[in-house]
């Protein structure tokens, strides 16, 4: 799998969050949760980016692990502001199959990093 694609859907999913964080402002006056999840979903994006820069195979799977970690904490968050009525099914729906979507994509990364080491 290339990194191109995980850096291109990382970035458009940055994009969506941050759409979302902008809405949960001015449509649902939602403040905390927003912020909590702009900063976990698009942390993914920049996470994939710094390992691209990364120094050596092991700075790269690492920098991918967290941003694994933000993209659970993201899922999390999809599912609290669904659950919690700021995000109708649908909306909720076609969100977290991205961030499950990028989720797949980074542990089939990380795990094809570490084989091949």
């Amino acid at each position: 799998m290339s990194e191109s694609i995980l850096q291109e859907k990382s970035y458009k999913f940055a994009l969506r969050i941050l759409k979302l964080s902008q809405y949960l402002n001015d449509e649902k006056h939602e403040f905390v949760l927003s912020k909590k999840i702009l900063d976990s979903g698009t942390s993914i994006g920049v996470l994939v980016e710094e390992a691209k820069q990364g120094e050596n195979r092991a700075d790269f799977s690492q920098k991918l692990s967290v941003a694994n970690k933000e993209a659970f904490k993201t899922n999390f968050w999809l599912r609290l502001l669904r659950d919690g009525g700021f995000l109708s099914e649908k909306q909720a729906e076609s969100l977290l199959h991205d961030c499950e979507e990028l989720q797949k994509m980074l542990i089939a990364t990380i795990k094809t990093t570490k084989t091949t080491d």
